[in-house]
């Protein structure tokens, strides 16, 4: 169950112990970046779609994180990203 409290003009969320991998759509650049980082961690796979919002920010993304130990693989002929 999510919390969320008001500190002034800052707000702290208490979110979920774990994420679980579902599909997905990454409806614009930051959004992607994090639908990425939350594949990562979440259990089981992502799958990313509407990648070209990512791909005009960031070059390469997916080898960067895969530099950092993600299981990550671009699927290109449904353009879409799996996160494992």
């Amino acid at each position: 169950m999510l919390k969320l409290q008001l500190l002034g003009k800052t707000a702290v969320f208490e979110g979920v112990k774990e994420l679980f991998g579902a599909p997905v759509y990454a409806t614009d650049l930051r959004a992607g970046a994090a639908l990425i980082i939350a594949g990562i961690v979440a259990k089981g796979v992502t799958e990313i779609y509407n990648l070209n919002h990512i791909d005009r920010g960031y070059e390469n993304i997916e080898e960067k994180f895969k530099k950092l130990g993600a299981k990550i693989e671009r699927v290109e002929t449904q353009e879409e990203m799996k996160v494992c």
